[in-house]
């Protein structure tokens, strides 16, 4: 028996959540697996019920569980709250209680969608990117931090950017055994993305190398920034150097992933930087909701759709469950070991959006736009051995 601890959360978050379950039974059924579904409350939600935004037995559940399935937690309902009440304190609080110190997210641009991206087709089609940021240092976590009152009335707010060399060591080594599966391949991006999985790393083949790894930092200004790439050189010549190693400034790279989205294949960053970076790919593939991600840690992972809560679209059947369904395809693969599955998983979504089903962010002239429930059911149905 699988113990799979689910957070609904905020907003839409009940929304693909269920789907995501919906895909995760069916998983169970082609396993003849259980899969024991533990619903638990944290984010705003918990804030109402229980006054905190990670209550303890929510926090113990994920702990005793195989692996963590989480919606989205906030919105403007509890943005006036004190910090420590706010419902992102519950996602901060899982990563560090749970040591989730490294976040997978593939950006991988479905050949059906290319016309959805603001983006011109020829600079979309073939997208296969992997973002690994680093979760638990850096600004987010670093002391001291805080508001705060000075004798001249005003106010100072105060956040700190912090990072050990094993932090950096940790996450580097992700990244280059990451770029390391990414063999070369002859195969074109259509035919690599007919074959893979939803979260499984895939061929490029353009480098020379087993792969590449883009480290994303701002040296040329911050000290965190001139260690963490120091770091990545040093575990880059000692253990990698048959992967191809670039470094970039984060501004340059904001640019480049609007400018040349292909030369990219693993984007190795900081907290801050990847928060931002990865949300800004994320529209390369036409919309925030169509793209999952894993945090992983030694002992425990949590699979969560990069999207938020969405609390203007919440209830009226417009969201976007694809990112959830393929997070729940990452936790199959990466906590449940069932690799194959998962690729069945993406090849259902794959499947749906070729027949030109489409949620309402992803919908254009000529596609049959369908609710959130029916996008579930759809790609349940694709879903086979």
């Amino acid at each position: 028996m699988f113990k799979i601890a689910v957070i609904p959360g905020d907003g839409i978050g009940t929304e693909v959540t269920s789907q995501a379950i919906r895909i995760l039974k069916k998983a169970s059924r082609i396993l003849n697996e259980q899969f024991e579904f533990v619903e638990l409350k944290a984010g705003g939600i918990a804030v109402d019920t229980f006054s905190k935004p990670l209550p303890d037995e929510t926090l113990k559940a994920a702990l005793s569980s195989d692996a963590v399935l989480l919606g989205a937690v906030g919105g403007p309902k509890w943005d006036s709250l004190p910090y420590e009440l706010k419902p992102e304190q519950a996602l901060l609080g899982l990563r560090k209680s749970l040591e989730l110190y490294a976040n997978i997210r593939p950006v991988i641009m479905f050949d059906a969608l290319t016309e959805s991206s603001s983006l011109k087709v020829d600079v979309v089609r073939g997208i296969d990117i992997v973002v690994v940021r680093e979760l638990t240092g850096g600004i987010y976590f670093g002391k001291p931090a805080g508001i705060r009152h000075l004798a001249d009335g005003t106010r100072r707010g105060v956040n700190t950017m912090t990072y050990t060399e094993p932090e950096i060591e940790r996450i580097a080594h992700t990244a280059f055994k990451l770029a390391k599966t990414r063999k070369k391949s002859s195969r074109s991006p259509a035919e690599r993305d007919g074959a893979k999985g939803a979260h499984e790393i895939p061929s490029k083949g353009s480098f020379g190398f087993a792969g590449k790894v883009t480290s994303v930092d701002k040296a040329n200004i911050l000290h965190t920034s001139m260690l963490w790439r120091e770091v990545v050189n040093e575990v880059h010549k000692s253990h990698y150097n048959d992967i191809q190693l670039d470094h970039m400034y984060v501004d340059n790279a904001a640019m480049q992933l609007v400018r040349n989205p292909k030369q990219f294949d693993v984007i190795l960053t900081e907290n801050m930087f990847g928060d931002i970076l990865s949300d800004e790919a994320s529209m390369l593939t036409g919309s925030i909701g169509m793209l999952p991600s894993a945090s992983l840690g030694e002992k425990h992972a949590l699979y969560e759709p990069v999207h938020g809560s969405a609390p203007d679209i919440a209830g009226k059947g417009l969201a976007n469950p694809i990112a959830s369904i393929l997070s729940a395809a990452m936790l199959l693969e990466y906590s449940i070991k069932q690799k194959e599955l998962a690729k069945k998983i993406f090849r259902a979504v794959k499947c749906v959006l070729n027949e030109g089903y489409r949620t309402s962010d992803i919908a254009y002239d000529g596609c049959t736009a369908v609710p959130t429930e029916k996008m579930g059911q759809l790609i349940e149905q694709a879903f086979t051995m």
